[in-house]
């Protein structure tokens, strides 16, 4: 019987049933529904509301209820609605009509908001620690490659030597703000909704506070309307794994790219990579590449949930029954991603020699040499076009700057000096940039114990 057939009859189309069925999705809400059932049922005695010895007989009935499901000794009836009415089936099975006092004082309206944001709750902590995870790896990298020379690029195209350290340190930074971002969230998602039944609230003498004690809840929704139709920290969160998905996307196109035949500045581990069906001498950054399309279906779960509200008045309304399919689907898709990219950077090879030589081939210490003649006295937008002018000749007889013989410089400015050379040496130029998160080495080694620090 569905817990709504009372004024109805007849039975729903089948096509129609199916339809209506959430079950298939929100099975995962099992022990969070028992969970927040057993506190309601603690409430509901607190009050008097239902008789202690009613209370007792409940509460033990869904601690069985929840063995058993552990256990694998009763598996979740799909041909239920959903798992609200699934848990109260098998709770009347259980302990028999005492069973259906569970419901007094609450709606599926604020039972299933509280079970999604208890399950969110204990997600969002595996995504933080999974970022955790995540940063720690890239340290790991940086400090390894603190004086690894490489090409960073604007427009990808070559630009300023840093070091592999420096680059890398930039996605710990991006995971900082996304741990800072889920922390700030917990505090609009911990917030109890369980209480304002349908949406007017009820006329027995309920306990919110008492609940909220017992659940863990920083607060009280303080709108009956608000709570049951609220879906913000579904579309918060929404949002806050869609950037986490940009980042981590953003890092595998630069793998890629890495790790073509035309860079070869990494090689990722045989464990994280596949071959061609058909060319033997294939090695394809696969995973990288499925990492950056999860990012599209993430950001489309979140347009999913955005569109989803942005037409709803007040307040439940069938559509939100939709909120909890594409949730899910972005924590799964977020959770395996941040796992495959840990795994793939704590074993990629970076290949040093290479990063330098793109350095050498790309004419990165141009601005340098621009510098050594505003040190001089130069104005920097004349020293540029002189700069310009070095480029150009060394480029015509494909020759380093730091292979330009002296003379060249000369006929451009006569405040060039043999010092040059050592002034746009390679090393040096990094060294040199020693401002606040640069890439000379002691200023990342800072950047690295101040995330160090923030991950404590």
């Amino acid at each position: 019987m569905k817990l709504w057939s009372g004024m109805l009859s007849g039975e729903l189309d089948k096509s129609a049933e199916k339809f209506n069925s959430s079950i298939d999705v929100d099975k995962r809400l099992v022990f969070y529904d028992i969970k927040a059932s057993i506190a309601h049922a603690k409430m509901l005695g607190k009050t008097k509301i239902i008789k202690d010895f009613e209370t007792d007989k409940i509460i033990s009935g869904l601690e069985i209820l929840e063995d058993k499901l552990k256990k694998g000794k009763i598996t979740i009836n799909l041909e239920s609605e959903d798992i609200h009415t699934f848990i109260e089936g098998e709770l009347v099975k259980e302990i028999g009509d005492i069973g259906k006092k569970l419901h007094t004082a609450r709606s599926r309206n604020d039972q299933v908001t509280t079970d999604l944001r208890l399950y969110l709750r204990d997600e969002i902590e595996n995504i933080k620690k999974l970022l955790e995870e995540y940063i720690k790896v890239i340290l790991k990298l940086a400090n390894e490659n603190l004086d690894t020379i490489m090409p960073g690029f604007t427009h990808l195209q070559k630009a300023q030597a840093v070091t592999f350290a420096h680059h890398i340190m930039a996605y710990a930074m991006m995971g900082l703000r996304d741990i800072e971002r889920i922390k700030d969230y917990k505090k609009r998602l911990n917030s109890l909704p369980l209480g304002a039944c349908a949406l007017a609230g009820t006329t027995y003498n309920i306990d919110r506070e008492f609940t909220k004690e017992i659940l863990e809840f920083d607060s009280i929704m303080q709108n009956s309307m608000d709570a049951v139709s609220d879906r913000d920290y579904v579309m918060e969160l929404q949002s806050i794994i869609s950037i986490i998905s940009i980042h981590l996307s953003r890092l595998s196109e630069e793998i890629v790219i890495w790790s073509s035949q035309a860079f070869r500045f990494v090689e990722i581990d045989d464990r994280f990579s596949t071959g061609s069906s058909i060319m033997p001498q294939k090695k394809n950054p696969d995973m990288a590449e499925l990492i950056r399309s999860k990012s599209a279906r993430i950001i489309g779960n979140m347009n999913q949930s955005f569109i989803m509200m942005k037409a709803l008045g007040l307040s439940y309304s069938k559509d939100m029954q939709e909120d909890k399919e594409s949730i899910f689907n972005s924590i799964d898709n977020i959770e395996i991603s941040l796992k495959v990219m840990t795994g793939m950077l704590d074993t990629i090879k970076i290949n040093k020699s290479m990063m330098l030589k793109s350095c050498e081939d790309g004419y990165l210490n141009a601005t340098d040499v621009a510098d050594y003649l505003v040190k001089k006295g130069v104005a920097f937008r004349n020293a540029h076009h002189i700069s310009a002018h070095l480029v150009k000749k060394a480029m015509d007889m494909e020759v380093s700057l730091s292979d330009l013989k002296l003379e060249y410089y000369k006929e451009e400015s006569d405040k060039f000096n043999e010092d040059i050379y050592d002034f746009i040496n390679l090393k040096k130029t990094v060294e040199s940039r020693k401002s606040l998160g640069g890439p000379a080495k002691a200023e990342v080694k800072r950047q690295i114990s101040y995330v160090e620090d923030k991950l404590i």
